[in-house]
Parts: C-alpha cells; sequence; structure tokens
C-alpha cells in the first residue's frame, strides 16, 4: 500500500485532528454505497481505512515514523501473515459490518488504536453534524438494497372515467389491485403505488409499482382534453327544417336541437358532457352534424335538387374563389 500519510493527502505533521478529518472527508467521498457505478471506490476506500488504522493509533503512527511497521501495519523485516489488507466487506479481520477495527488493533499489538466502527456509524447516521466534518447535517444511506419498481398498464373506459370508478390492475409481482385513476387522466400518465413492486433482496423497504393508464378506445366518442367528440348523422329534412334529434352521451341518449338551414360539418356543443378536469366540473360533448342522404336514393329528392340547379341556387363554394 501507498505512504498512508500520502493516502490521506497529509503531511508528517499532520495533528490527530487533522487525521481523523481527513479520514472522514475522504471515507464519505469514496464510500461504496455513494460509489456503485465507480469499480475503484472499493479499492480506494480500503486504502482510506487502511492508511487511517495506521495514522490514527499514536503508537502505530510512532512505529510507522521509525520504520518499524510498513504500511500495512506488518513489521519490517519479518514474515508476517495474517495482518493482510484492509477488507471493509469481508470477514478475516476487516471491518465489514463495522466490526472489525477493533480486532485489527489487537492483532497488530497497538492499544486502543483507531475506532474506525464509531466514526463510521457517525457519518453513515449523520452524526458529524456539530462537529465540523464534511456533509454535516446530512444522512447517508445504507446498504441496504430496496426492491425494484414494478411496471404495469391498466385499460380504462370512458364511462368508468366519468363515473370514477376504481379500475383493476394486475402486477407483475403477482398481486391484484383496485386503484382510483387521477381526475383528469391523460393517457400514458403514470400512477405510482408505493411499496406495492418487488420486496426488497436485504429487507429493506419495497419498491413501488407504476401503472399506465390506458383510455379504451369507444366505439362512437373521441377525446380530446378533457372534451368528447362525437360525428352524428342527421337526415336532409332535418337539416334544412330543422328538428329535435336524439343524441348520445356517455350517461345516456339526450334530446338535441339541430338549427333550420344546419349545413354538414356545423358543430355543436353540449356543455357538461365531457370528462372529468383535475381542478373540478367537466368538458363539452362537441357533435359534428353529418347530412345523411338515402342509401338507395329518392327519385322525389333527386328532381327537387334537379329543379333546384336549374334555377341556379347560391353557390357554397364562393369563398373558396
Amino acid at each position: 500500500m501507498r505512504d498512508p500519510y500520502h493516502v490521506l493527502g497529509l503531511s508528517k505533521t499532520a495533528s490527530e485532528a487533522e487525521i481523523k478529518s481527513a479520514y472522514r472527508r475522504l471515507a464519505k467521498t469514496y464510500h461504496p454505497d455513494h460509489n456503485a457505478d465507480d469499480p475503484r471506490a472499493k479499492e480506494r476506500f480500503a486504502e482510506i481505512g487502511q492508511a487511517y488504522e495506521i495514522l490514527g493509533d499514536k503508537d502505530k503512527r510512532a512505529q510507522f515514523d521509525r520504520g518499524e511497521i510498513d504500511a500495512e501495519g506488518r513489521p519490517k523485516g519479518h514474515a508476517f501473515s495474517g495482518a493482510g489488507g484492509f477488507d471493509p466487506f469481508g470477514g478475516g479481520g476487516g471491518f465489514g459490518g463495522f466490526g472489525g477495527g477493533r480486532a485489527r488493533s489487537a492483532r497488530f499489538g497497538g492499544g486502543a488504536g483507531p475506532d474506525i466502527d464509531d466514526i463510521l456509524r457517525e457519518f453513515m447516521s449523520g452524526g458529524g453534524a456539530g462537529r465540523g466534518g464534511a456533509g454535516a447535517g446530512r444522512t447517508w444511506k445504507s446498504a441496504s438494497e430496496p426492491g425494484r419498481d414494478a411496471e404495469a398498464s391498466v385499460s380504462v373506459t370512458l364511462e368508468e372515467l366519468v363515473r370514477g370508478d376504481k379500475v383493476r390492475v394486475e402486477l407483475p409481482t403477482g398481486k391484484s389491485l383496485a386503484i382510483s385513476v387521477p381526475v383528469g387522466v391523460t393517457p400514458g400518465q403514470q400512477v405510482r403505488l408505493r411499496g406495492q413492486g418487488y420486496p426488497s433482496p436485504t429487507g429493506a423497504k419495497a419498491g413501488d409499482a407504476l401503472v399506465t393508464i390506458a383510455i379504451a378506445p369507444h366505439r362512437l366518442f373521441t377525446v380530446a382534453g378533457s372534451d368528447l367528440k362525437l360525428d352524428l348523422p342527421v337526415s336532409l329534412d332535418e337539416a334544412v327544417l330543422g328538428a329535435k334529434v336524439r343524441a348520445p352521451t356517455l350517461e345516456g341518449a339526450v334530446d338535441l336541437t339541430v338549427p333550420a338551414n344546419t349545413s354538414g360539418g356545423k358543430v355543436l356543443r353540449l356543455r357538461g358532457k365531457g370528462l372529468p378536469k383535475t381542478l373540478g366540473g367537466r368538458g363539452d360533448l362537441l357533435i359534428t352534424l353529418r347530412i345523411a342522404l338515402p342509401d338507395d336514393g329518392d327519385e322525389e329528392l333527386e328532381a327537387l335538387m334537379r329543379r333546384w340547379r336549374e334555377r341556379g341556387g347560391p353557390d357554397p363554394r364562393k369563398d373558396l374563389k
């Protein structure tokens, strides 16, 4: 291992407080829990711990300064096994589980030794606050691994949205849940169900379930935000003379007044017959009138249209010229 002074970035005249402060700062920076994507962090973290085990102990530091032990705490000039490298995650004398600092100190024969366990517990629980340590006041995560999120989808009908019904969703974890759909939901919107994902392999909290909402196609209506759209066929006489016709809504048919001399494509609005809005109320139902002619033709109608053409009726495309 490298010179412990160099590892901690200190000079040989560093005080005990400076050594402890440097260890705190570097251990937080390179702790593997916060460097999952850096494979070198574990090695660097172990090196920092080994350096502090030497310099944080007065007797070992003095022995190192006199050249009696090397950077790993082994007496120089002797074959010494069993005082191996610093292992923060395994057994054999490391402090994986935060229990090995005292055992290593006793094995090196150096008295009380640096209590690495307590320092790690302190900064992992946010205990550095008030002592001037880096990251004071912050709480550091434990090594427990939370469960993974589960993803699912569910389709809701327009009628269910209007009624505010709960819908049942089947999760890949095997759970079946009845969930409330948010008011004003849009297609593709996700609902997060806390703690309903996969369980944690380490006993930590379970992941969440992310449910994507789809709106089922309807045979009559199309969705336009909180509004609904409907094409409604009307006969030629209803369009020319005006009439009351029955128009479907999500809650049953209602009477709709078609004004006289209504052109095909005219849009009539039924207020409050759309979908629920996020901030309250409902959108509208927009009804486009489509003039429907007889499928098999009508001799009287055709004769009337010929007379109309011969008289030279108004040009419906005059505005396009």
